[in-house]
């Protein structure tokens, strides 16, 4: 009933695990540890942003590996997604729960580059930040806001991938499908 998936299985599940580890750890360690360390709030911009800009490449090549691992689950899954009770509806909240987290993700992101040019000592950079300027006290609630929100979609995340590893049980498979094919009987009478 079930085959090994264990490459896919592994990038999907390495790349959340990164994801939702290494925006916490941004969250809780790197943000603390700048207003720890800073002694003015460009100052402390600095810091955060130094660290977060060093682990933009790492986030982005982890949630690849997410996203291709997901895609790969869903193709060799998609039988479960149609007929088994309960896997179409774990699969969308999941769809949707990614999407919001790749956006929070992006807009972080796009609110921390601001800052990052707007606490910049560079000479391109203050030219870059004075053509834009903006409300920091503002960008930087939002961004707090927004660095809070990735943790807790990508746990969330962690948790549907839980939900989805127990439907997979073979337990499960079988009521699920049995009980899908007896409700959609039920709609073509």
């Amino acid at each position: 009933m079930s085959e090994r998936n264990t490459v896919i299985r592994s990038l999907h599940d390495v790349g959340l695990a990164a994801w939702f580890g290494g925006s916490l750890m941004g969250a809780v360690g790197l943000n603390g540890a700048a207003q720890d360390e800073g002694s003015t709030e460009t100052s402390r911009d600095r810091i955060a942003s130094s660290g977060w800009a060093r682990w933009t490449p790492v986030n982005a090549a982890a949630i690849g590996a997410h996203l291709f691992g997901g895609g790969g689950l869903l193709a060799v899954n998609a039988h479960r997604v149609a007929t088994q009770q309960g896997v179409g509806a774990s699969t969308a909240a999941k769809t949707v729960v990614t999407a919001a987290a790749l956006a929070a993700t992006a807009y972080a992101r796009v609110l921390g580059k601001k800052v990052e040019l707007a606490s910049s000592t560079d000479p391109g950079d203050v030219e870059k930040a004075g053509k834009h300027p903006i409300d920091l006290d503002k960008v930087r609630h939002q961004l707090s806001a927004v660095q809070w929100a990735v943790p807790a979609l990508t746990g969330c995340l962690v948790v549907l991938n839980a939900l989805h590893g127990e439907q997979q049980r073979p337990t499960e498979q079988i009521p699920g499908m049995w009980e899908r094919a007896r409700s959609m009987t039920h709609l073509m009478q």
